[in-house]
């Protein structure tokens, strides 16, 4: 679908993630298959709408788990279109439908 993706690894600081951003990063890019050289990561602190402005980025593609994360991404997705940034919702595969950060935590302690 797209030439050139990037993952953006951004900062909530409503959250506490367990690494920094930095490692989430590099974890990420370790993960990658070799070959995917069309494929960036980068880390954001701000919005990311803001980020896709300023890197010619046109739409973010956002993955929704149920309902609940749909209404939530709708409502960021109609502001983020006013700003010139389409979003595309994916849908969780089903063995991934009640996964969430926390959950990995929790899995990891």
């Amino acid at each position: 679908m797209f030439d050139q993706v990037t993952i953006l690894v951004a900062v909530n600081d409503a959250k506490r993630p367990s690494q920094t951003t930095a490692a989430r990063a590099e974890a990420i890019r370790s993960s990658l298959p070799v070959g995917w050289e069309n494929v960036a990561v980068a880390t954001w602190h701000g919005l990311t709408v803001d980020y896709c402005r300023r890197n010619g980025h046109r739409v973010i593609i956002r993955g929704v788990r149920n309902s609940t994360d749909y209404l939530y991404e709708h409502e960021l997705a109609a502001t983020n279109e006013a700003l010139g940034v389409t979003t595309l919702f994916v849908p969780a595969r089903p063995e991934l439908v009640t996964m969430s950060s926390t959950a990995v935590r929790a899995l990891r302690a």
